[in-house]
């Protein structure tokens, strides 16, 4: 491999990734040390850290190809995900190498990688594995809420990105995207999709634009699913929000929420999707943006499709592949069923007064649970 420059020789993923899977390289010899990987990062859990490697990767919105580009990256997540987990993200780490050609986190030699810090928490306590084991409660459903809104009324207004443009290129990047995985997507509802999705957007293109205006289209969370928030120390914690690309993360306060509904949506949690729904328009009072919380619920099942379905295609185990890949063409259903008229009964009745009856919501099949992620 060519050196970065004449005096220092650059390091391979499975270099880092060894001296990283030892206990000794912490201070901890003998420890185990506990790995997750996704498609775009590597994380090390030992004692009561987590180290968060980014791999030298690029895809469409990210590009982690080169050092500095992975050190900005670490530093962008450490700085945003402190606005609503500071206790969890520590700060960025250097790995160096040393002397003798060997690699560490001490001493002044040349830097070959950067981690993000974070401290551990228990990965039984992720909304996602709470789901599983019908732990959400009520109570926890509202807090949840409340601390979505509290992250929305503090995040700085972008103003230069967002409204119908913002919404319309999503739905382009979805047609795209989901093009890819025609396999099992189907081209057919592919084309469906697109085609009612942007005569949708159209009828509340208008609102979008003034919601943009008024200040709603924000520096938000970006991937605000089950998967990215945590129970610690009692208190819902919303955490690995998007730091590599401003046009996934400033946007419409309810695209950010949508995604949110759209995971409770499709795992058939419809009563917890109203909890939440009902609870951030009684902190938030922003029930002039619900005509548009469809299309963008609808977006957001769309881009899930492509990404189930994307991962069905990199399995080799076939049951794994088989229940992806109906998964994703679930998330399709869901995505058209909410631009046809078909939304379910509970996202109406977010525009209700507080504390009215409603009837219970009819629970439409959305399809099975996905259980793992990438």
């Amino acid at each position: 491999m060519r050196p970065a420059n004449g005096s220092r020789r650059r390091v391979s993923e499975r270099e880092t990734a060894a001296f990283l899977s030892q206990g000794a390289s912490y201070g901890h010899p003998g420890e185990t040390v506990e790995r997750v990987e996704t498609h775009c990062s590597i994380v090390f859990l030992v004692g009561e850290h987590a180290f968060k490697l980014k791999r030298p990767v690029a895809f469409s919105a990210l590009d982690y190809r080169t050092l500095p580009k992975r050190e900005a990256a670490c530093r962008r997540e450490v700085e945003i995900n402190r606005r609503t987990a500071p206790d969890l993200y520590l700060g960025v780490q250097a790995i160096r190498r040393d002397g003798r050609g060997a690699l560490s986190f001490e001493g002044s030699g040349p830097v070959v990688d950067w981690l993000v810090v974070m401290r551990r928490f228990d990965r039984t306590q992720l909304f996602d594995r709470l789901a599983d084991r019908g732990l959400l409660t009520t109570p926890l459903m509202r807090a949840l809420a409340e601390e979505i809104a509290r992250s929305h009324r503090s995040a700085p207004a972008t103003p230069s990105f967002g409204g119908a443009h913002g919404i319309r290129a999503a739905i382009e990047h979805n047609r795209a995207d989901q093009q890819t995985v025609a396999a099992v997507l189907a081209s057919e509802r592919i084309a469906a999709l697109h085609a009612s999705s942007l005569a949708t957007l159209d009828r509340v293109a208008s609102l979008l634009d003034q919601r943009r205006a008024s200040g709603l289209v924000r520096l938000c969370h970006g991937d605000l699913r089950l998967a990215n928030i945590c129970l610690y120390r009692g208190h819902p914690t919303l955490f690995d929000a998007i730091e590599f690309a401003d046009h996934l993360a400033c946007i419409d306060v309810l695209y950010d929420l949508a995604f949110l509904l759209t995971d409770l949506e499709q795992r058939g949690l419809h009563e917890h999707a109203r909890t939440v729904l009902e609870r951030y328009m009684e902190v938030t009072e922003d029930r002039a943006g619900l005509p548009a919380l469809p299309v963008l619920m609808s977006v957001r099942a769309g881009t899930r499709a492509y990404s189930v379905a994307a991962s069905s295609l990199r399995r080799t185990v076939p049951i794994e592949v088989r229940v992806l890949a109906k998964t994703a063409q679930d998330l399709m259903t869901l995505a058209l069923s909410l631009i046809e008229g078909r939304s379910p009964r509970w996202l109406s009745s977010g525009a209700e007064a507080p504390g009215s009856a409603a009837p219970p919501p009819p629970r439409p099949e959305v399809g099975e649970m996905f259980r793992r992620r990438d």
